[in-house]
C-alpha cells in the first residue's frame, strides 16, 4: 500500500514529461540535501524544534536535512536568505510568529516581501510562552512583579531574542498591561539572552518553554506565569496570566515551514507531507511535548498555513500598535 509521500511523489511523476519513467520522475526531488534555515543562533526553542524534525524529515525525503543557524535582526537575516534562495524546494525556513510575523511589522524597511517572497509549506504547532525572572527578582507571580517594579524606581531589564521577536512583543506588553517600566535588551537569539538572565545581568525573559525548562528545574531562573489561557503540559503547576488576572498577556510561539515564493507546488507538497509525517510520529510527538510544544496541530494542506499567517499578522499588528513597537 502506498503511503502519503509515495502518493504525492506519484502525482508529481504524472505531471512530468512522458519520456521520463514514472519512477525516475518520482525520485527527481529532492536530489540533494535540503537546507533548513533557522533564523536564530543555537539554543532557542526554534533550534530545539528544527533539529528534532530535521533527522526525521531526512528519513522521509531520502536526503539529509542540514540545519543552518542564521541569527540576527530578529530573524530578518535568516528570512532574507530563504527569500533569495533558489526556489527549487531545497531550502526551507523554520518560521515563527515572532521571527517572521512580528519582526516584519516593527521594521520600517524589509529586504523582502513577507507575502510574495514566501510559500507556505506546513504549520507545525505552538508553545505557550513562559515569563521568567532571575531569582534576585523577588516575585513569584505577575501581581508581585507589578508591585516590585512600581516600588523599584528603575526599569526592569528584559532580554529578547532580537528586535520584533515574540519575546520583544510580549515583554513590551507586560510593561503596558502591568503599567511598569521595561527596558529591552536585544540579542541574536534566545541562547545568549538566557545566559545573561542566569548570570543576573537581566531581570526578565519570556520565551517558549523548551530552552527554559532545565534552568527552571535547576532553580537558576524562576517561572512566574504562562502567558496564555491554558497551563503547560511541561509545567503543569505554573498558573497562567489569565488565572492571575491579566488576560491580555496571551502569547504563544508557533512554528512552521516556508519556502521561497516561486517554489513549484508539487515540491511544496512533498515537503509538506514529510513535515507532517515527521511531527505526527509518536516518539517525535512525545519529545516535542516534553520540550513544551503543547499544541501539535500540523496543517492539513499548505493553504491552511497561508490563511493562518494572514490572521496572525492582523492580530499582531494590533499588539505592535498598542505597545508602540518600532525599530529605533
Amino acid at each position: 500500500m502506498l503511503n502519503r509521500r509515495d502518493a504525492l511523489l506519484g502525482l508529481a511523476a504524472l505531471a512530468a514529461p512522458a519520456i521520463l519513467p514514472r519512477g525516475a520522475a518520482a525520485q527527481a526531488f529532492p536530489n540533494r540535501p535540503v537546507r533548513m534555515v533557522i533564523p536564530f543562533t543555537a539554543g532557542g526553542s526554534n533550534d530545539v524544534v528544527g533539529r528534532l524534525l530535521a533527522d526525521v524529515m531526512a528519513q522521509r525525503l531520502g536526503q539529509p536535512v542540514v540545519v543552518e543557524n542564521r541569527g540576527g535582526a530578529g530573524g530578518l537575516l535568516g528570512n532574507d536568505a530563504v527569500a533569495k534562495a533558489e526556489p527549487d524546494g531545497h531550502t526551507i525556513l523554520l518560521a515563527g510568529s515572532g521571527s517572521f510575523v512580528i519582526s516584519s511589522l516593527v521594521q520600517a524597511r524589509l529586504p523582502y516581501d513577507p507575502v510574495k517572497d514566501f510559500a507556505a509549506v506546513a504549520y507545525l504547532g505552538a508553545s505557550p510562552n513562559v515569563i521568567t525572572v532571575h531569582p534576585s527578582v523577588r516575585a513569584t507571580n505577575l501581581r508581585e512583579l507589578q508591585a516590585l517594579a512600581k516600588a523599584r524606581g528603575e526599569p526592569l531589564r528584559f532580554g529578547t531574542p532580537g528586535v520584533g521577536t515574540n519575546g520583544h512583543a510580549l515583554g513590551a506588553m507586560i510593561g503596558v498591561v502591568l503599567g511598569i517600566e521595561m527596558e529591552p535588551i536585544h540579542y541574536r537569539g534566545t541562547g545568549p539572552a538566557l545566559n545573561d538572565l542566569i548570570a543576573g545581568r537581566l531581570d526578565l525573559l519570556t520565551n517558549a518553554s523548551a530552552p527554559l525548562q532545565p534552568h527552571i528545574e535547576a532553580d537558576k531562573i524562576r517561572a512566574i506565569a504562562i502567558a496564555g489561557q491554558s497551563r503547560s503540559v511541561a509545567l503543569p503547576n505554573l498558573s497562567t496570566s489569565v488565572e492571575q488576572g491579566f488576560p491580555e498577556l496571551d502569547s504563544s510561539t508557533w512554528y512552521g515551514f516556508l519556502a521561497p515564493g516561486a517554489t513549484p507546488p508539487d515540491r511544496i507538497a512533498v515537503l509538506h507531507a514529510a513535515a507532517v509525517a515527521a511531527i505526527n510520529q509518536e516518539d517525535v510527538k512525545r519529545r516535542l511535548i516534553a520540550s513544551g510544544v503543547d499544541e501539535i496541530a500540523p496543517s492539513p494542506e499548505p493553504a491552511h498555513f497561508t490563511r493562518l499567517l494572514a490572521s496572525d499578522r492582523e492580530r499582531w499588528s494590533r499588539v505592535v500598535e498598542r505597545a508602540n513597537l518600532r525599530v529605533q
